[in-house]
Protein backbone atom coordinates (compact mmCIF):
# COMPACT_ATOMS: atom_id res chain seq x y z
CA UNK A 1 0.00 0.00 0.00
CA UNK A 2 1.26 3.60 -0.60
CA UNK A 3 2.03 5.95 2.10
CA UNK A 4 0.38 9.23 1.09
CA UNK A 5 2.53 12.26 2.66
CA UNK A 6 1.10 15.49 4.77
CA UNK A 7 2.03 17.61 1.63
CA UNK A 8 -0.05 15.17 -0.44
CA UNK A 9 -3.18 15.31 1.88
CA UNK A 10 -3.49 19.31 1.42
CA UNK A 11 -3.10 18.88 -2.05
CA UNK A 12 -6.25 20.67 -3.93
CA UNK A 13 -9.92 19.06 -4.09
CA UNK A 14 -11.48 19.16 -7.33
CA UNK A 15 -14.73 18.86 -7.12
CA UNK A 16 -16.92 17.28 -10.46
CA UNK A 17 -20.88 17.91 -10.10
CA UNK A 18 -23.17 15.27 -11.43
CA UNK A 19 -25.92 16.01 -10.41
CA UNK A 20 -27.45 17.07 -13.66
CA UNK A 21 -26.61 13.47 -14.57
CA UNK A 22 -26.67 10.82 -12.01
CA UNK A 23 -28.59 13.03 -9.85
CA UNK A 24 -31.63 13.25 -12.07
CA UNK A 25 -31.55 9.83 -14.14
CA UNK A 26 -33.65 7.90 -11.02
CA UNK A 27 -36.36 10.62 -11.49
CA UNK A 28 -39.41 10.24 -12.50
CA UNK A 29 -40.69 13.72 -12.33
CA UNK A 30 -39.33 14.58 -15.66
CA UNK A 31 -37.26 18.53 -15.27
CA UNK A 32 -38.06 20.81 -18.18
CA UNK A 33 -35.03 22.11 -19.58
CA UNK A 34 -35.42 25.39 -18.88
CA UNK A 35 -35.24 24.23 -14.77
CA UNK A 36 -31.73 22.06 -16.01
CA UNK A 37 -30.26 24.90 -17.37
CA UNK A 38 -30.97 27.24 -14.34
CA UNK A 39 -29.65 24.65 -11.76
CA UNK A 40 -26.44 23.80 -14.39
CA UNK A 41 -25.93 27.28 -14.22
CA UNK A 42 -26.31 28.17 -10.47
CA UNK A 43 -24.02 24.95 -9.64
CA UNK A 44 -21.07 26.44 -11.80
CA UNK A 45 -21.14 29.64 -10.66
CA UNK A 46 -20.79 28.61 -7.11
CA UNK A 47 -16.98 27.52 -8.01
CA UNK A 48 -17.32 23.36 -8.93
CA UNK A 49 -14.73 22.98 -11.03
CA UNK A 50 -16.69 20.40 -13.65
CA UNK A 51 -20.19 19.68 -14.16
CA UNK A 52 -21.42 16.78 -15.54
CA UNK A 53 -24.87 18.19 -18.06
CA UNK A 54 -26.22 14.78 -19.12
CA UNK A 55 -25.55 11.50 -20.67
CA UNK A 56 -26.20 9.78 -24.03
CA UNK A 57 -28.48 7.47 -23.56
CA UNK A 58 -31.81 6.39 -25.32
CA UNK A 59 -34.23 8.85 -23.91
CA UNK A 60 -36.90 5.38 -23.95
CA UNK A 61 -34.08 3.94 -21.26
CA UNK A 62 -33.71 7.50 -18.93
CA UNK A 63 -36.29 10.15 -20.41
CA UNK A 64 -34.64 12.20 -17.81
CA UNK A 65 -31.39 12.72 -20.34
CA UNK A 66 -33.43 13.40 -23.73
CA UNK A 67 -32.28 16.60 -23.84
CA UNK A 68 -28.48 16.19 -23.38
CA UNK A 69 -27.55 17.53 -26.81
CA UNK A 70 -30.05 20.29 -26.39
CA UNK A 71 -28.12 20.92 -22.90
CA UNK A 72 -24.68 21.00 -24.02
CA UNK A 73 -25.85 23.31 -27.09
CA UNK A 74 -27.18 25.74 -24.93
CA UNK A 75 -23.83 25.80 -23.08
CA UNK A 76 -21.42 26.33 -25.72
CA UNK A 77 -23.02 29.14 -27.02
CA UNK A 78 -20.78 32.33 -26.52
CA UNK A 79 -21.48 33.78 -22.86
CA UNK A 80 -23.63 31.02 -21.80
CA UNK A 81 -21.00 28.76 -19.44
CA UNK A 82 -19.61 29.98 -16.89
CA UNK A 83 -15.81 30.87 -16.43
CA UNK A 84 -13.16 28.24 -15.27
CA UNK A 85 -16.06 25.75 -15.57
CA UNK A 86 -15.59 22.26 -18.06
CA UNK A 87 -18.90 20.36 -18.85
CA UNK A 88 -18.92 16.41 -18.75
CA UNK A 89 -20.91 14.22 -20.18
CA UNK A 90 -21.16 10.17 -19.74
CA UNK A 91 -21.29 7.52 -22.92
CA UNK A 92 -22.22 4.17 -22.92
CA UNK A 93 -21.07 3.59 -27.15
CA UNK A 94 -19.88 4.78 -29.76
CA UNK A 95 -22.86 6.48 -30.98
CA UNK A 96 -23.02 8.33 -27.78
CA UNK A 97 -19.20 9.49 -28.80
CA UNK A 98 -20.50 10.67 -31.63
CA UNK A 99 -23.29 12.62 -30.35
CA UNK A 100 -20.61 14.23 -27.68
CA UNK A 101 -18.03 15.65 -30.05
CA UNK A 102 -21.22 17.13 -32.12
CA UNK A 103 -22.73 19.17 -29.19
CA UNK A 104 -19.77 20.63 -27.51
CA UNK A 105 -18.81 18.13 -24.71
CA UNK A 106 -15.71 19.02 -22.85
CA UNK A 107 -14.85 16.02 -20.59
CA UNK A 108 -16.18 12.15 -21.70
CA UNK A 109 -16.80 10.08 -18.60
CA UNK A 110 -17.38 6.45 -19.57
CA UNK A 111 -16.83 3.04 -17.67
CA UNK A 112 -16.49 -0.62 -17.19
CA UNK A 113 -18.33 -2.60 -14.09
CA UNK A 114 -16.87 -5.24 -12.04
CA UNK A 115 -19.41 -6.90 -11.89
CA UNK A 116 -20.88 -9.23 -14.62
CA UNK A 117 -25.11 -8.98 -13.50
CA UNK A 118 -24.42 -4.76 -13.47
CA UNK A 119 -22.64 -4.67 -16.68
CA UNK A 120 -24.96 -6.63 -18.65
CA UNK A 121 -28.39 -4.74 -16.75
CA UNK A 122 -26.32 -1.25 -17.70
CA UNK A 123 -25.06 -1.59 -21.27
CA UNK A 124 -26.31 -5.10 -22.15
CA UNK A 125 -22.99 -6.48 -22.51
CA UNK A 126 -20.37 -8.56 -19.99
CA UNK A 127 -17.34 -7.16 -18.92
CA UNK A 128 -14.37 -8.03 -21.18
CA UNK A 129 -16.67 -6.77 -24.55
CA UNK A 130 -17.64 -3.70 -22.26
CA UNK A 131 -13.72 -3.14 -21.68
CA UNK A 132 -12.55 -3.55 -25.20
CA UNK A 133 -15.30 -1.30 -26.33
CA UNK A 134 -15.24 1.74 -23.62
CA UNK A 135 -11.42 1.09 -24.57
CA UNK A 136 -11.81 1.98 -27.89
CA UNK A 137 -14.78 4.66 -27.14
CA UNK A 138 -11.54 6.62 -25.06
CA UNK A 139 -8.93 6.27 -27.49
CA UNK A 140 -11.32 8.05 -30.31
CA UNK A 141 -11.74 10.86 -27.52
CA UNK A 142 -8.54 11.76 -26.46
CA UNK A 143 -7.16 11.74 -30.36
CA UNK A 144 -10.31 14.35 -30.90
CA UNK A 145 -8.34 16.50 -28.22
CA UNK A 146 -10.77 16.17 -25.72
CA UNK A 147 -10.69 15.09 -21.77
CA UNK A 148 -11.61 11.72 -20.42
CA UNK A 149 -12.37 9.53 -17.44
CA UNK A 150 -12.75 6.10 -17.00
CA UNK A 151 -13.92 4.50 -14.12
CA UNK A 152 -14.77 0.97 -13.32
CA UNK A 153 -18.40 0.90 -11.97
CA UNK A 154 -19.44 -1.27 -8.49
CA UNK A 155 -15.80 -1.57 -7.46
CA UNK A 156 -16.97 -1.76 -3.93
CA UNK A 157 -19.58 -4.40 -4.48
CA UNK A 158 -22.56 -4.88 -6.52
CA UNK A 159 -26.60 -5.37 -5.32
CA UNK A 160 -26.89 -7.96 -7.59
CA UNK A 161 -23.55 -10.10 -6.66
CA UNK A 162 -22.71 -8.91 -3.42
CA UNK A 163 -18.66 -8.28 -2.79
CA UNK A 164 -16.79 -7.82 -5.78
CA UNK A 165 -13.26 -9.40 -6.03
CA UNK A 166 -10.80 -6.81 -5.79
CA UNK A 167 -8.47 -8.52 -8.01
CA UNK A 168 -10.98 -7.92 -10.71
CA UNK A 169 -10.91 -4.18 -10.29
CA UNK A 170 -7.19 -3.95 -10.36
CA UNK A 171 -7.49 -5.94 -13.54
CA UNK A 172 -10.03 -3.57 -15.18
CA UNK A 173 -7.37 -0.81 -13.67
CA UNK A 174 -4.50 -2.05 -15.59
CA UNK A 175 -5.96 -2.21 -18.85
CA UNK A 176 -7.14 1.67 -18.57
CA UNK A 177 -3.50 2.06 -17.92
CA UNK A 178 -2.16 -0.33 -20.36
CA UNK A 179 -3.71 1.48 -23.02
CA UNK A 180 -2.80 4.56 -22.07
CA UNK A 181 -5.25 6.44 -20.44
CA UNK A 182 -5.00 8.25 -17.24
CA UNK A 183 -7.84 9.88 -15.68
CA UNK A 184 -9.10 6.91 -13.78
CA UNK A 185 -12.39 6.92 -11.07
CA UNK A 186 -13.25 4.07 -8.97
CA UNK A 187 -17.15 4.25 -8.30
CA UNK A 188 -19.40 2.45 -5.36
CA UNK A 189 -22.28 2.22 -7.48
CA UNK A 190 -24.59 -0.12 -5.19
CA UNK A 191 -23.13 2.07 -1.98
CA UNK A 192 -21.48 -1.00 -0.25
CA UNK A 193 -17.99 0.63 -0.02
CA UNK A 194 -17.09 1.15 3.90
CA UNK A 195 -13.80 3.22 4.71
CA UNK A 196 -11.11 0.77 5.26
CA UNK A 197 -11.75 -0.90 2.14
CA UNK A 198 -11.99 2.10 0.51
CA UNK A 199 -8.61 3.44 1.58
CA UNK A 200 -6.97 -0.09 0.57
CA UNK A 201 -8.52 -0.39 -3.15
CA UNK A 202 -7.56 3.28 -3.64
CA UNK A 203 -4.29 2.74 -1.92
CA UNK A 204 -3.43 -0.51 -4.22
CA UNK A 205 -4.72 1.32 -7.64
CA UNK A 206 -2.68 4.36 -7.02
CA UNK A 207 0.57 2.46 -6.63
CA UNK A 208 -0.07 1.11 -10.26
CA UNK A 209 0.65 4.36 -11.52
CA UNK A 210 0.89 7.66 -8.99
CA UNK A 211 0.87 10.42 -11.91
CA UNK A 212 -2.71 9.20 -13.09
CA UNK A 213 -5.89 11.19 -11.91
CA UNK A 214 -7.65 9.14 -9.48
CA UNK A 215 -11.49 9.84 -9.07
CA UNK A 216 -13.99 8.62 -6.59
CA UNK A 217 -17.91 8.53 -7.16
CA UNK A 218 -20.10 6.99 -3.83
CA UNK A 219 -23.50 6.44 -3.00
CA UNK A 220 -24.81 7.31 0.00
CA UNK A 221 -27.34 4.30 0.09
CA UNK A 222 -26.37 2.84 3.45
CA UNK A 223 -25.42 6.23 4.84
CA UNK A 224 -21.30 6.26 4.42
CA UNK A 225 -20.19 8.25 1.03
CA UNK A 226 -19.17 11.22 3.09
CA UNK A 227 -16.86 8.73 4.99
CA UNK A 228 -15.99 6.77 2.35
CA UNK A 229 -14.87 10.40 0.47
CA UNK A 230 -12.46 10.94 3.57
CA UNK A 231 -10.59 7.69 3.59
CA UNK A 232 -10.29 8.03 -0.51
CA UNK A 233 -8.87 11.59 0.36
CA UNK A 234 -6.18 9.53 3.32
CA UNK A 235 -5.71 7.52 0.21
CA UNK A 236 -4.40 10.26 -2.15
CA UNK A 237 -7.45 10.76 -4.00
CA UNK A 238 -7.82 14.50 -5.31
CA UNK A 239 -11.09 14.23 -7.47
CA UNK A 240 -14.46 13.72 -6.27
CA UNK A 241 -17.76 13.42 -8.01
CA UNK A 242 -20.99 14.77 -5.76
CA UNK A 243 -24.58 15.78 -6.13
CA UNK A 244 -26.24 18.38 -4.66
CA UNK A 245 -28.80 17.99 -2.26
CA UNK A 246 -27.58 14.58 -2.56
CA UNK A 247 -29.42 13.52 -5.61
CA UNK A 248 -29.04 10.08 -7.39
CA UNK A 249 -29.07 7.02 -7.97
CA UNK A 250 -28.17 4.21 -10.28
CA UNK A 251 -31.23 2.85 -12.12
CA UNK A 252 -29.35 -0.33 -13.40
CA UNK A 253 -28.66 -1.24 -9.34
CA UNK A 254 -30.90 -3.17 -7.21
CA UNK A 255 -31.15 -0.66 -4.29
CA UNK A 256 -30.47 2.74 -5.76
CA UNK A 257 -29.10 5.55 -3.45
CA UNK A 258 -28.44 9.23 -3.78
CA UNK A 259 -24.67 10.26 -4.68
CA UNK A 260 -22.47 11.93 -1.92
CA UNK A 261 -24.04 15.35 -1.81
CA UNK A 262 -22.40 18.19 -2.86
CA UNK A 263 -23.18 20.74 -0.71
CA UNK A 264 -22.37 18.47 2.54
CA UNK A 265 -19.22 17.65 1.28
CA UNK A 266 -18.02 21.33 0.90
CA UNK A 267 -19.65 22.31 4.35
CA UNK A 268 -16.52 19.04 5.43
CA UNK A 269 -14.04 19.94 3.63
CA UNK A 270 -14.46 23.67 4.18
CA UNK A 271 -14.60 23.40 7.91
CA UNK A 272 -11.19 21.61 7.07
CA UNK A 273 -9.69 24.94 5.44
CA UNK A 274 -10.18 23.24 1.84
CA UNK A 275 -12.43 24.75 -0.98
CA UNK A 276 -13.05 28.11 0.19
CA UNK A 277 -13.44 29.54 -3.15
CA UNK A 278 -17.00 27.56 -3.16
CA UNK A 279 -19.99 29.60 -2.68
CA UNK A 280 -21.56 27.30 -0.03
CA UNK A 281 -24.31 29.72 0.82
CA UNK A 282 -25.20 29.70 -3.35
CA UNK A 283 -24.66 26.02 -3.23
CA UNK A 284 -27.06 25.80 -0.47
CA UNK A 285 -29.13 27.84 -2.18
CA UNK A 286 -29.94 25.33 -5.20
CA UNK A 287 -30.89 22.36 -2.91
CA UNK A 288 -32.93 24.25 -1.62
CA UNK A 289 -34.40 24.85 -5.24
CA UNK A 290 -34.17 21.27 -6.06
CA UNK A 291 -35.96 19.97 -3.15
CA UNK A 292 -38.77 22.81 -3.76
CA UNK A 293 -39.24 21.43 -7.01
CA UNK A 294 -39.51 17.83 -5.97
CA UNK A 295 -41.41 18.76 -3.23
CA UNK A 296 -39.98 16.74 -0.69
CA UNK A 297 -36.97 16.69 1.66
CA UNK A 298 -33.57 15.95 -0.49
CA UNK A 299 -30.66 13.54 1.72
CA UNK A 300 -28.85 16.22 2.15
CA UNK A 301 -28.35 17.58 5.52
CA UNK A 302 -26.51 21.08 5.28
CA UNK A 303 -29.93 22.70 3.28
CA UNK A 304 -31.76 21.48 6.17
CA UNK A 305 -30.08 22.41 9.02
CA UNK A 306 -27.81 25.65 7.55
CA UNK A 307 -24.16 25.62 7.44
CA UNK A 308 -22.45 26.34 10.83
CA UNK A 309 -21.63 29.97 11.66
CA UNK A 310 -18.45 31.05 10.68
CA UNK A 311 -19.15 29.05 7.50
CA UNK A 312 -22.50 30.97 6.84
CA UNK A 313 -20.17 34.36 7.42
CA UNK A 314 -17.97 33.39 5.40
CA UNK A 315 -20.23 32.24 2.42
CA UNK A 316 -22.34 35.03 2.30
Amino acid sequence: MSVVSGQERMARVTLHEVGPRDGLQMERQVVPLEVKEAWIRAVARCGVDIVQVGSFVHPEKVPQMADTDRLFRHFSAPGRKPEGVLLSGLVLNEKGLERGLACGVEVFCMGVSASETHSRKNTGMGIEEANRRIIGIAKSALSAGKRVQVSVQSAFGCGYEGPVPRDRVVAIVKTFLDAGLRGLSLADTAGHAVPDQVEDLFSRVRALDESAEWTCHFHNTYGLALANCYAARRAGVRYFESSVAGLGGCPFTKVAGGNTCTDDLVHALQRNGLRTDIQLSALVDVARDVSRFFGRDMAGSVYKAGPIPELAAASS
